[in-house]
């Protein structure tokens, strides 16, 4: 029983007692007691039974001998039981009249909740929110009772201007629904009513019309309803109505001299909506009533602009028409075939080629509809595009469509610019290639990067130049460990000892990208790669300074003190990177059967030293080097890589100079 009497006496605490605890707080403290109220429940069972008893009310807010909520030691208080574990609520207070603070929310079982509070922030009254009652007069008028609307609008004194609910007077609720007839009534009894606004700023008539309730708006302009006020976003009922694609609405709003060329708040007229809607029947009436097609919205955009962008092509044709600029811009500098194309609207491009429409107008960008179309995939645009582009236009422009068609792996664009004979080696402008942080600058290098072999293919095919980035795309390759495409750039004359001009060396740069993928390290060095720079050390069998990196390149080289001394990181230092070293043996083993007499700097030697079976590659590197090695780089220096496999010798021989797998002696 104590326990019962405990939760009994909390269950009824005044809600004041709770004034610094928020909503989420309180529904948190509520869960908790219906917790507890439930176990009291079934401890109070098992003792007594007790039903049917009217709950006390809550104790008065002001007595201040009231304990606080959480207090151990409660007054005593008779113990109940009832069917809810919710505590009596007081009625809640009126909130026509209440002076603070109304907040509503939701439990997490979805029903609906409302607080109210004082100006200080202390709790009057929370519990579930009152579904609203609807008013006799709103009632009728929604269900069509003429004669309820008439006893209730013309003899029982009711105040038509009084809204039901913010701003929302009777006149509004038979525009809403279409009751004409009780709208008669309303204006009978109240004409001054017929212009007042919701809370949205609309109009009985701009109600009327957004909801298609033609004989209301017909009630609505017999009584004088003013046609031309707008709603806060500054739509006027003829602008809703061509929103609405009503012809109807339409008509009879210009009978009534409704004004034809009003801006809504972004700038749009009604003919821009009706445009934007196909609707010729509207866009003739408004042409017709004065409506002016040179009007742009905020964004610069005439309603030309937009039947090609949403692809309109009836009320297109309409526009040019009656005398519509077909290469009127945007403010971004946008044509309407520049939007066509953006958009992949075929019949439109064709149209508005067909009717002259200049392709040689930049955006903003800088970008022609070539462009947009190749960025975006239009293989059949770009081919009507390309006709009536001038290619040196293309050129000023400093971005070849070649460029964007490899960017966005545009195969197929990529294909029909090459077949035009768009420059395969076109290169970006400097502005444009300081956009990117590898400075590139061919769609080659767009390509390798993508790792799009079917467009690198088609480009090198193309008579594609491998090595005119900086950072050549044979170098992009190898970090990307794509041995395809390695093998078509080195195929096609791949620079394989170039340099990175931010990042120099002593030795060819791509192997920081290969060493740690020997069969590709090897094709490399197969296919001309220098190794003997690979064992040029300026510290000899000198002690090597320690090697530097930092925590956020670890594994990197730090270049600076190189470069200030103006020499190139050498290789010992880069194949001693905590994440090559580990390879340092494999790596220097191949290397050797590239070169002749070398001698191996201590850094070398001691990588070697690091692990025991090692050992037999620091015995390769020992002078002299064999005759049979010295021979082959011989011949290889005298013939030329290429023409190796072209010598009449037997097969073991030429498997020997290839530095393919077993010996000379083989049969």
């Amino acid at each position: 029983m104590a326990t019962a009497s405990v939760s009994a006496s909390l269950a009824f605490e005044d809600y004041a007692l709770y004034s610094n605890l928020s909503d989420e707080e309180l529904l948190q403290l509520a869960i908790e007691r219906s917790l507890t109220d439930s176990t009291a429940t079934s401890t109070t069972s098992t003792t007594s039974t007790t039903s049917d008893v009217t709950p006390p009310h809550p104790p008065d807010a002001s007595n201040t001998n009231q304990p606080h909520p959480l207090s151990h030691n409660p007054p005593a208080q008779t113990v109940v039981h009832y069917s809810s574990p919710n505590p009596p609520t007081e009625k809640p207070p009126d909130p026509k009249t209440f002076d603070g603070t109304i907040s509503r929310f939701m439990t997490g079982s979805g029903k609906r909740m409302v607080a109210y509070h004082r100006p200080d922030g202390s709790l009057v009254h929370m519990g579930p929110e009152p579904e609203e009652e609807e008013e006799p007069l709103f009632k009728a008028i929604r269900v069509g009772d003429v004669n309820r609307v008439k006893v209730l609008a013309l003899h029982s004194g009711t105040n038509l201007m009084l809204p039901s609910k913010p701003g929302w007077l009777a006149i509004h609720q038979a525009s809403w629904y279409g009751q004409d007839t009780c709208l008669r009534v309303l204006l009978s009894a109240q004409p001054g009513m017929i212009n007042k606004r919701t809370t949205r700023g609309e109009t009985a008539l701009l109600v009327a019309v957004s909801k298609d309730q033609l004989r209301c708006v017909h009630v609505l302009l017999e009584n004088g309803a003013d046609i031309d006020i707008a709603n806060y976003d500054r739509e006027t009922p003829l602008y809703k109505a061509c929103e609405r694609n009503s012809a109807a609405m339409v008509a009879l709003l210009l009978n009534y001299d409704a004004a034809v060329d009003t801006h809504c708040i972004l700038g749009w007229t009604a003919l821009q909506e009706a445009v934007c809607r196909n609707n010729l029947e509207i866009c003739e009436m408004l042409l017709k009533a004065g409506a002016k097609h040179s009007l742009a919205n905020t964004y610069g955009i005439t309603p030309l602009f937009t039947a090609a962008q949403s692809g309109q092509l009836a009320t297109l044709r309409f526009l040019l028409k009656h005398g519509a600029d077909i290469n009127s811009q945007a403010s971004d500098g946008a044509t309407a075939l520049y939007e066509a194309a953006k958009n992949g609207h075929e019949e439109i491009v064709k149209f508005l080629l067909s009717q002259n429409a200049d392709a040689n107008k930049p955006g903003k960008t800088g970008f022609l509809p070539l462009h947009i179309a190749a960025q975006r995939g239009s293989e059949t645009i770009v081919c009507m595009l390309i006709q009536a582009t001038s290619k040196a236009r293309v050129r000023r422009t400093g971005i070849s469509p070649l460029h964007l068609a490899a960017e966005r792996n545009r195969d197929d664009v990529l294909d029909a610019l090459l077949e035009a004979g768009f420059d395969v080696n076109a290169q970006l402008s400097e502005e444009r290639s300081r956009l990117y942080e590898d400075r590139r600058s061919t769609a080659l290098y767009f390509s390798v990067i993508n790792n799009n072999i079917d467009a690198v293919r088609m480009l090198l095919a193309a008579g594609a130049d491998p090595n005119l980035d900086m950072f050549s795309p044979l170098m992009v390759a190898a970090r990307m460990g794509c041995i395809q495409t390695i093998t078509l750039l080195v195929e096609h004359g791949a620079d394989i000892n170039a340099s990175i001009p931010t990042h120099p060396t002593t030795f060819p740069a791509i192997y920081m990208f290969s060493m740690k993928y020997l069969p590709m390290f090897k094709y490399l060095l197969d296919n001309g790669g220098h190794a003997l720079p690979c064992f040029d050390c300026s510290y000899g069998n000198k002690p090597h300074p320690s090697i530097k990196t930092t925590r956020s390149q670890r594994d990197e080289l730090i270049y600076t003190d190189r470069v200030q001394q103006g020499r190139g990181v050498q290789f010992c230092e880069m194949i001693s990177v905590p994440s090559i070293c580990r390879w340092a043996g494999p790596i220097i083993d191949v290397l050797l059967d590239y070169v002749g007499h070398v001698t191996l700097c201590s850094r070398l030697m001691e990588h070697l030293d690091s692990y025991s079976d090692w050992s037999v590659i620091k015995d390769k590197a020992a002078p002299p080097r064999p005759l049979l090695q010295l021979c082959r780089l011989q011949i290889w220096r005298l013939v030329g890589r290429r023409h190796l496999k072209k010598l009449p010798l037997p097969g073991a021989l030429i498997r020997f100079l290839t530095h393919m797998d077993g010996s000379v002696e083989d049969p």
